[in-house]
């Protein structure tokens, strides 16, 4: 048994209650593949038509061993390929777009071989304060330990498709996420990782500008948010060019033995991302109570401070057709507000000397509980949610902003990516001790015209 195994077994026994208190669910849920919920006049259907699971190993037409506790999963803007990160797994798998065969995984597990990844000229943008250089690794650039493994989370694609960036959680040896932690650029073309950077810690969300020129790396571990600049086509040139401090940075100084709940120990607790279209501020949701919407000014690559209002434990934003769009995870809510109402709240937000200005007239969609990743059809009709709590996979209609079917989906469902021709749902379903997730789902729309 390697070592990655061995911690994955150790962290899947730990209790994972996770913000807001949503872990357990009376009822472990795994559908059967064919299962189909409809809208009122069966004009909208989305049916479940096949997963890869490794909650039953036995089942051998769906099982893959290299589902692990997957977190998210991204379509390649192209169509031909979809990447799923297995958080527990360390890896990156690819699967094809028409068969959903396997084509490769990525292993994120480096030594001291692997410094070369970070260029010639590496130059930390963040300092380690626990894991120091020791005897075995005296100038390791890794921090301490040249040798590590990283939790893959969430991604983001650049330079038209070409490479795909994924964060990790936390290297392996950081248990409770205190230093700095990496983020993985893949060519695409090889599906191999051809460099990494260094990240704050506990790195959860990743952006893209609309013009290409800028990632953002949202760090739920310490309030903070990098920003890189890329516009040049070479990836050892990709530099930081700012480290936004949501407030305040938190000082991190937790047990190097004992492993803590960092979920909820890590301030605003930052998750949600967005630029907006212009590329002039980005968005940044806290998830942690009722702290709102961080915004940072990116012509002047300044912290602004915090909108707030009724927008509790908010973990997802998107911008889209001139409005901004939350998920509310606790309580099971999409919110929206025109775009331009909320950027009109930017003035007072300057001039206010406690950083923050509240803002009222947010609309709310009700969904199930424990509402996580929300994404739009391509032709932004409708809205679908993996909800956490409910195990149910909602779909809403974006004009009347309301409900037009849901489904039980297998537990735990976190990420979820929509088909570039909007034929095709896929919903990951994080690992449980308990049965639960270890999962990707992959669900069939069909519209039908009313007659």
């Amino acid at each position: 048994m390697n070592r990655i195994m061995i911690k994955t077994l150790i962290a899947l026994a730990l209790p994972l209650w996770g913000l807001g208190g949503y872990a357990q669910v009376a009822k472990i849920v795994h559908p059967s593949i064919g299962t189909t919920a409809y809208n009122s006049d069966s004009t909208f259907s989305i049916k479940l038509m096949g997963k890869k699971q490794y909650y039953a190993p036995t089942e051998t037409a769906t099982a893959d061993k290299d589902i692990n506790s997957p977190k998210s999963v991204n379509m390649h803007p192209n169509a031909t390929k979809y990447y799923v990160n297995s958080l527990e797994g360390a890896t990156t798998i690819v699967y094809d777009f028409k068969t959903n065969e396997k084509m490769k995984v990525i292993r994120h597990d480096f030594t001291d071989a692997d410094t070369v990844l970070l260029g010639n000229d590496f130059k930390p943008f963040y300092e380690f304060t626990h894991y120091l250089p020791d005897a075995k690794h005296p100038v390791s650039p890794f921090g301490g330990w040249g040798a590590f493994y990283g939790k893959p989370v969430e991604s983001t694609f650049t330079h038209g498709g070409k490479y795909l960036w994924v964060p990790y959680y936390r290297r392996d040896y950081d248990i409770n996420a205190q230093d700095p932690s990496a983020v993985a650029i893949i060519d695409t073309e090889k599906d191999s990782i051809i460099r990494l950077m260094d990240t704050g810690p506990l790195p959860k969300m990743i952006a893209t500008s609309p013009d290409g020129k800028l990632v953002a790396i949202t760090q739920w571990g310490d309030n903070t948010v990098g920003i890189i600049n890329i516009e040049s086509e070479n990836p050892f040139d990709w530099h930081y060019t700012y480290l936004a401090v949501i407030d305040q940075k938190l000082k991190l100084n937790f047990s190097m033995t004992k492993q803590i709940d960092r979920d909820d120990d890590s301030g605003y607790c930052l998750r949600g991302t967005a630029f907006t279209p212009d590329n002039h501020y980005l968005l940044v949701g806290c998830m942690a109570g009722n702290n709102g919407i961080a915004v940072v000014d990116l012509e002047q690559m300044q912290y602004l401070g915090r909108i707030t209002g009724n927008m509790y434990n908010l973990r997802h934003l998107l911008i889209r057709d001139g409005y901004v769009y939350l998920s509310i995870n606790r309580d099971g809510y999409i919110q929206r507000m025109p775009l331009t109402q909320l950027l009109a709240a930017i003035p007072a937000l300057k001039a206010s000397s406690t950083k923050t200005t509240p803002l009222s007239g947010w609309e709310n969609c009700k969904v199930g509980n424990g509402a996580r990743t929300i994404e739009f059809s391509p032709d932004g009709r409708y809205i679908y949610a993996a909800c956490n709590a409910s195990s149910t996979l909602y779909v809403v209609d974006v004009k009347s902003f309301q409900v037009v079917t849901s489904m039980s989906i297998d537990s735990y469902p976190v990420g979820l990516e929509v088909s570039k021709d909007g034929r095709y749902v896929f919903t990951t379903s994080q690992g449980r001790s308990n049965g639960g997730g270890n999962c990707v789902d992959i669900f069939e729309v069909e519209l039908k015209k009313n007659n």
